[in-house]
């Protein structure tokens, strides 16, 4: 996988989380449905980020509103 094929994947993840933010009630709930699709949202220093559950990977930081 090439580095922009990775960034462009990166990006399509975050999209989708905040998609699914919208649909959420709660952040309980919107971390909950991100676990189903092997996601978890991260509190750091920096702020909010989205990684992947098996590997712990970052792909980037959430900016929510």
């Amino acid at each position: 996988m090439h580095v922009t094929e990775a960034r462009s994947a990166a990006s399509e993840s975050l999209a989708f989380a905040l998609k699914e933010r919208e649909h959420c009630l709660s952040d309980r709930e919107w971390r909950h449905r991100l676990h189903g699709y092997g996601y978890d949202v991260r509190q750091t220093a920096d702020g909010r980020v989205l990684t992947l559950l098996a590997t712990g990977a970052t792909l980037g930081r959430l900016d929510l509103p």
